[in-house]
C-alpha cells in the first residue's frame, strides 16, 4: 500500500491500547493516528499520558509519543483524522462502553472492539476471523436499525474460549457434530489488565474463581457458531458446554483442558490432528497480515503446550494444541493454548480490523 490507513484508539493508555499499539507500529495497511483517553489524560502527549507507563513488551513507538490525547467523550474531535476505531476500553461501566462505541458509530466511524458491552447485542457481530467471517453479512442491517451510514460495531469474544474455539470449527467444519464439551481454564494474570491480580494472591496460589468468566465461556461460542437470520445472529445451542475458569500463576497464555463427546460419527486421533494441521480459514487464505500461517498448531510432545514455550508461536496467533487422547468419561480430550493479550485482545482485534478492510467495509 502507498498510504497507510490511519486508524484511532480509544481507551489508548490502558494495558490492551498500548498492546495495539506496539503490534501496529510496523502495520502493513494501518497506522495509529489519533488516540482517546479520559478526560484525566486529554491534552497531553500520549507519553505523558501513561498513569503506570509503558507497560507492555518492548519499547513505546517513536510515532505515537508526541500524539495529543484526547478527549475520549469529544467525538467530533476525530472528524477527518482516521479511518476507524479499535476499542481498547478496560472500564468496568459496560454502559457507558456501549455508549462510547455507539456515538463514534453514529459518527460515521467503524468501530473494531476488544469490549464486551455488545457482545449480546444481536446484530453485532462476535468476530473470530477463522470461524464466522459470515456474521459480517449482518452490518448492513446493523447500520439501518440505527440510521448510521458508515459507522458499526463489530467485536471480538472473550480471550478464555480463543484456546479451544478454533479446534472445535476445524472438526464441525468436517462433518463431525459435537454434542458436549467440558472445559477447564487456567488463565494468566495478564488477563485481569494492570495492575490485576495482587501478587498475594496469586504468587504460590491458584484462584479457582473469576467473577463471569464462567458465563463468558458458556455463552459466547453459541453465538460464533450461530447463524446469521433476518439481520441478526441467532445463537446456536446444539453443544452442551459446562465450564470451570481459573486464574493461574504465569504471565501471559490462556490453556483450555478440554473434554469432547461426537454425535453419531467419530473421528480417530489421527483424523483430529490431520484435520487440525490443515485447516485454514479466510484470513490464512487471504494471505492477511495479522494471520498466523498455521491456525491451529498441534504439539506431539507430551509436555506440551506450555505457557512460557508456546504462546508466542506464529507471532503469538496460533492456538497451539497437545496432549489429544481418549477420554474416559466422553471421546477425546485435549490441551489447547493462546496468547491472550496478543491472539485473545489487541492481535485478534487487528486480525478482525484486516478482514473488514479487506471486504471493503472500511474506506
Amino acid at each position: 500500500m502507498a498510504k497507510k490507513v490511519p486508524v484511532g484508539i480509544l481507551g489508548a493508555t490502558g494495558m490492551v491500547g498500548q498492546q495495539y499499539i506496539r503490534l501496529l507500529a510496523d502495520h502493513p495497511w494501518f497506522e495509529v493516528a489519533y488516540v482517546a483517553a479520559s478526560p484525566q489524560s486529554a491534552g497531553k502527549k500520549y507519553k505523558d499520558a501513561l498513569k503506570s507507563g509503558w507497560i507492555v513488551r518492548g519499547e513505546m513507538p517513536e510515532g505515537v509519543k508526541n500524539l495529543i490525547v484526547h478527549d475520549v467523550a469529544k467525538v467530533e474531535e476525530a472528524a477527518g483524522k482516521c479511518a476507524f476505531f479499535f476499542s481498547a476500553f478496560e472500564m468496568p461501566d459496560k454502559d457507558q462502553i456501549r455508549a462510547f462505541e455507539e456515538a463514534y458509530a453514529a459518527a460515521g466511524f467503524p468501530i473494531i472492539s476488544n469490549a464486551s458491552a455488545h457482545r449480546h447485542t444481536e446484530d453485532v457481530p462476535m468476530l473470530i476471523a477463522e470461524i464466522n467471517p459470515h456474521h459480517l453479512d449482518v452490518i448492513p442491517q446493523q447500520q439501518k436499525a440505527r440510521g448510521w451510514k458508515k459507522g458499526f460495531i463489530v467485536v471480538k469474544p472473550n480471550c478464555s474460549i480463543q484456546s479451544y474455539m478454533a479446534p472445535v470449527d476445524a472438526l464441525q467444519q468436517k462433518g463431525y457434530e459435537i454434542k458436549k464439551l467440558i472445559v477447564t481454564t487456567m488463565q494468566a494474570v495478564s488477563g485481569a489488565g494492570y495492575p490485576g491480580v495482587s501478587s498475594w494472591d496469586v504468587i504460590d496460589n491458584m484462584l479457582p474463581y473469576m467473577a463471569g468468566e464462567e458465563d463468558k465461556t458458556q455463552f459466547e461460542p453459541y453465538k460464533i457458531f450461530g447463524d446469521v437470520k433476518g439481520g441478526k445472529i441467532v445463537p446456536r445451542k446444539d453443544i452442551e458446554i459446562s465450564a470451570t475458569c481459573t486464574r493461574a500463576p504465569w504471565s501471559d497464555g490462556h490453556i483450555a483442558i478440554v473434554s469432547m463427546e461426537f454425535g453419531k460419527k467419530k473421528p480417530s486421533k489421527e483424523e483430529i490432528i490431520k484435520i487440525w494441521q490443515e485447516y485454514k480459514g479466510e484470513p490464512q487464505k487471504l494471505d492477511l497480515p495479522y494471520a498466523p500461517k498455521h491456525a491451529i498448531t498441534y504439539k506431539f510432545e507430551d509436555d506440551r503446550p506450555q505457557p512460557k514455550r508456546d504462546r508466542d508461536n506464529d507471532k503469538g496467533m496460533t492456538v497451539t494444541v497437545g496432549r489429544l487422547r481418549e477420554c474416559q468419561a466422553l471421546d477425546f480430550k485435549f490441551v489447547g493454548l493462546s496468547h491472550n493479550t496478543v491472539r485473545g485482545a489487541a492481535g485478534g482485534g487487528i486480525l478482525n480490523a484486516e478482514l473488514v478492510y479487506k471486504k471493503g467495509l472500511i474506506g
